[in-house]
């Protein structure tokens, strides 16, 4: 197993669990009782706040700060800046602290730059994200997001290239030649 690189500007708090061979960069701040699995990368200036867990490789960008209630699954991307919420009705005068709305970011989904995830609304897996877009309710699995509020404008394979399905209801990645299945308004893949 590769080693923990830890830049010497990180803090990182006690009771973190961190894997094998991922790296937090510059000037992040990794908080108690998070764990963090293989492989990952953790970019510039991120901020990874108690109880938030993520899978293994999964790619936080720049500028990201990941709440309490936030998990991710294997593979996650986490664009630049992007932005979680974890109170759907924050006041600075009132302590929400035991109140956190839970989001889930499922396994291979990438949200794009700048993008905001409202909290308490999961995304499925090897779902597109668009830069920008505001997620304000639930995203499936495979689906194509954009706009604020996000918006379904179609669906993606697991290699992030746009799936068009034929009349009956199949279409091939053309990078890794998987057959996707659309039935119901659902996305399987074919293996």
């Amino acid at each position: 197993m590769e080693p923990i690189f830890i830049h010497p500007t990180a803090v990182v708090d006690e009771g973190c669990e961190i894997s094998g061979g991922t790296k937090i960069w510059h000037f992040c701040h990794i908080m108690p009782d998070c764990k963090i699995g293989q492989n990952c990368n953790i970019g510039q200036n991120v901020v990874i706040s108690p109880g938030v867990i993520l899978g293994n490789n999964v790619k936080v960008q720049n500028n990201v700060s990941i709440y309490t209630g936030v998990t991710c699954a294997d593979d996650v991307f986490l664009g630049p800046s992007m932005v979680f919420t974890n109170v759907s009705n924050p006041r600075s005068a009132i302590n929400r602290r035991g109140q956190y709305e839970k989001t889930h970011v499922g396994k291979g989904a990438s949200i794009g730059a700048n993008a905001t995830i409202v909290c308490g609304h999961d995304i499925g897996e090897y779902a597109f994200i668009g830069a920008g877009a505001v997620v304000t309710k639930n995203i499936p699995p495979y689906a194509l997001v954009i706009g604020n509020p996000a918006r379904q404008v179609g669906w993606i394979s697991e290699y992030g290239h746009r799936l068009n399905f034929d009349n009956h209801g199949f279409a091939t990645c053309p990078e890794s030649g998987t057959v996707y299945s659309l039935q119901e308004n659902s996305v399987s893949a074919i293996r």
